[in-house]
């Protein structure tokens, strides 16, 4: 594999001579600055052999080099050796920037590519500014993948359909009225959206262009009289098409976005700067008088409204029902043995797949048991598929997409025996999990005031984890959205009734073991008090937590509390959906501490 990875970069290089560009930068998104992209847009995974969902690739004429976050040190380590590439962890002091890395290689005068319509109008002016400082150029390019990678996959082509109301809670008509309203307080006559989550959301349309994503590849341009709809005619249904017309929305060719934004007239524009690629905005501004500002669908569409709540605690009801007779037959088909990794990930989506309004996973299995689990965002292949034993820990996070709600969920379970390590750093991973659940806060609170709470008890023990504590999670959509978000970088976004949240602090030993524990949570009122309205969080997740892993000692009487209560609500919300022996189960598991 490594050998063709070499000539790929090899044939990249050719590419940049007849390109006069020095070196070239490949992130890992699409157009519409997607987590997770359709494989026709996987370049920088094509051209590294680097499988991750996160990660950055460099290529000059003498060296190679991928930055990637911490979720994913061991597995690109794996992947990029012999490779020629080298491997560059963010967030580490010693790791140099991008920025700092090209600036280190080229000489004044020289210049970096780009293809423009993968790089986010806020990340292009930040990096033409940066460089332009050096004397270097940045220069917006064709995509060299459309000449040097052979058999690309093509657009995706299966068909968008309609989402009903009766899961969504609002018609696209109330969610374009609304939306005309912002934009009307915002001071502008259109806005762009490029981001796929925003559009199915908007549109009450959902789609399978991205894998575990029920989104569409598309763009949507609403102004206060029209809509606009860009996607490739072949995805059109006629009762899609029907329902566009009762919109009032036209549809255009995909690719027509471009040329239909050079033609606007008297229009003031919102373009979203993190969300809007870089060949977009180069469009708009030959015609458009831009505004630059967050997309108002983001945050509309992060707070759930009564329907989407309701649909969501169903969902995780029957989620919860699967997760059970997961762990029943987990604990006695181990024992027994012949189980691996992806053997029980298979046994896991066929309990999921048999409730009702299943539509697939949220996310690929993560099933790393021992050493594998230190490794965040695992993914058994063949080649490292292993078997499991009765004793030490396997990490399992795992998700569904329900037409009413989307499920994630990670619990790390005690097969056997334990050190006293693995002990240690599971009950204090679980003390900041609980210790962040319970979180009282006052309105107008952000998610980095909080994540302190889940990290506080390793920190104690001079331990941490670098990805954030907990992301926003879409209803029938992307297990992965904002804008809210509880980490440590700074996020100007409140946390508010109705919103979403994981909550997952983890540790990562590696060539050992690791540890996540993740619950999602509602963020609902608690009160009134002093200075105003107090939120808290519910959790919603149901699923028992492994108590063979706590050291009791280590908890608090109100962490306790918290757990025993939560494992009540659990046996209380699921025993009436199980057998009686699946029952007998449940009530072991959820026993009191």
């Amino acid at each position: 594999m490594n050998t063709t990875i070499k000539k790929r970069i090899q044939d990249l290089r050719q590419w940049m001579l007849q390109a006069s560009v020095e070196a070239f930068i490949i992130p890992s998104t699409d157009p519409h600055l997607s987590e997770y992209v359709a494989p026709h847009w996987q370049s920088r995974e094509w051209i590294s052999g680097f499988t991750g969902s996160a990660g950055t690739v460099v290529v000059t004429q003498q060296e190679a080099g991928l930055w990637t976050d911490s979720r994913y040190f061991l597995q690109a380590a794996q992947q990029l050796e012999g490779s020629g590439i080298d491997l560059y962890k963010e967030m580490l002091p010693e790791t140099p920037s991008i920025t700092d890395f090209l600036c280190q290689r080229l000489k004044a005068g020289e210049s970096v590519g780009i293809d423009s319509s993968v790089f986010s109008m806020q990340e292009a002016n930040r990096l033409e500014k940066e460089l332009a400082g050096r004397q270097i150029c940045l220069q917006a390019l064709p995509d060299p993948m459309e000449t040097i990678w052979i058999n690309r996959p093509n657009l995706p082509e299966a068909p968008a359909y309609l989402y009903e109301t009766k899961y969504a809670g609002k018609t696209c008509a109330e969610k374009l009225e609304t939306l005309r309203s912002e934009m009307k307080s915002i001071g502008v006559n259109a806005i762009l959206l490029s981001a796929l989550d925003e559009i199915a959301w908007t549109l009450n349309l959902r789609g399978s262009d991205v894998h575990c994503n029920p989104v569409v590849v598309s763009y949507l341009l609403v102004s206060m009289e029209e809509a606009h709809y860009f996607i490739e005619p072949q995805k059109l249904t006629e009762e899609v098409c029907n329902f566009l017309k009762d919109n009032h929305i036209t549809y255009h060719p995909y690719k027509d976005i471009y040329t239909f934004l050079t033609e606007l007239k008297d229009t003031d524009i919102l373009l979203t700067p993190d969300k809007t690629n870089y060949a977009i905005y180069t469009a708009a501004s030959r015609s458009c008088r831009i505004k630059e500002a967050p997309s108002p669908v983001a945050l509309l569409k992060a707070v759930r409204n009564e329907q989407e709540i309701q649909g969501l605690r169903a969902a995780m009801h029957r989620d919860g029902v699967a997760l059970v007779k997961f762990l029943k037959w987990l604990e006695k088909a181990v024992p027994q043995g012949g189980q691996t990794e992806m053997s029980i990930d298979r046994k896991l989506h066929e309990l999921r797949a048999e409730q009702p309004l299943y539509m697939g996973e949220s996310f690929d299995t993560i099933a790393g048991y021992g050493p594998h689990a230190a490794i965040v965002h695992y993914e058994a292949t063949p080649e490292t598929d292993a078997p499991l034993q009765p004793r030490g820990f396997l990490l399992l996070d795992s998700g569904a997409q329900y037409l009413d709600g989307t499920t994630d969920i990670t619990r790390t379970i005690a097969l056997g025996p334990l050190t006293e390590e693995e002990k240690t750093d599971y009950t204090l991973i679980l003390k900041g999990h609980i210790d962040l659940a319970m979180a009282v806060f006052p309105e107008g609170t952000r998610g980095a005031q909080l994540d302190v709470l889940a990290r506080m008890p390793i920190w104690q023990h001079h331990m941490n984890f670098l990805h954030g504590t907990g992301h926003g999670v879409g209803h029938f959509l992307n297990v992965h959205e904002g804008p809210q978000s509880i980490r440590m970088n700074e996020n100007p976004v409140t946390l508010r009734p109705g919103m979403v949240t994981s909550n997952e602090p983890g540790v990562y030993k590696a060539n050992s073991h690791g540890i996540r524990t993740e619950n999602l949570v509602l963020t609902v009122p608690a009160g009134e008090g002093m200075f105003g309205h107090y939120l808290k969080f519910e959790t919603v997740t149901l699923c028992p937590i492994c108590t063979r892993g706590i050291i009791r000692d280590m908890l608090t009487q109100e962490e306790i509390n918290w757990l025993n209560q939560y494992h009540q609500t659990v046996y209380e919300q699921l025993s009436p959906s199980l057998n009686e022996e699946e029952q007998q189960w449940l009530k072991q598991a959820c026993k009191e501490i």
